[in-house]
């Protein structure tokens, strides 16, 4: 499965923080019923075995929404399981050694904070960018924050689709308007809201607004 711009446009990222009880399986599928166009499994504290099983069900359930599943960081379980593919860091491992282990067929997603990472990255086989923080947030350290203008200088240097993340909310998203994205990767502005499913649909009008 190779990953479509459109595909892009609402791009979420679980935390298990938010769940209240809930399980992960039950607020992820009330954000694909809002309309999420993208699924990124993001899990730190699980044994790997747990986070296996997990994969294998998310992705069971987004191949029923038509939508991309993805694992964060976990390139063996991403192979092992037969994800639809990976999203990495600048630190967690080479852009290019992952392309190898993953295939020619999976997708590829790497962050970048800099126009040089950025054209790196693609020249290493990622197949779209992740690109932030830009805005300031609590879930990372704030020297990742990516100005405006640096977000532009990226889209502008590569042909792949970039999306912003990082403090992205339904009230600032219109700010990243005309700097060249695609869509917006967001967690806790689906996953902290009450109703997620309307959490969703509401950003996802927003986003179409500006891209």
């Amino acid at each position: 499965m190779k990953c479509d711009k459109k595909d892009l446009l609402l791009y979420a990222v679980t935390d298990r923080y938010w769940l209240e009880g809930r399980s992960l399986k039950e607020v992820v599928k009330e954000s694909l019923d809002g309309g999420v166009t993208f699924l990124q499994l993001r899990e730190k504290i699980l044994d790997e075995e747990t986070f296996l099983q997990e994969a294998i069900e998310l992705q069971e359930m987004c191949r029923e929404y038509q939508i991309p599943f993805v694992v964060n960081d976990n390139v063996d379980i991403a192979v092992k399981m037969n994800a639809d593919g990976v999203h990495v860091g600048q630190s967690d491992m080479e852009a290019g050694s992952v392309r190898e282990k993953l295939g020619p067929d999976k997708i590829l997603g790497v962050s970048a904070h800099t126009v040089e990472q950025a054209i790196l990255a693609e020249e290493r086989g990622a197949d779209y960018l992740g690109v932030g923080a830009v805005f300031t947030t609590g879930s990372k350290d704030d020297a990742d924050d990516v100005s405006h203008e640096t977000l532009k200088a990226i889209c502008e240097a590569v042909s792949i689709p970039v999306i912003a993340i990082g403090g992205i909310t339904q009230e600032n998203v219109s700010q990243l308007a005309g700097s060249g994205i695609c869509g917006v990767a967001v967690i806790s502005a689906i996953y902290a809201q009450k109703n997620i499913k309307e959490a969703s649909e509401n950003l996802k009008k927003a986003v179409e607004k500006i891209v």
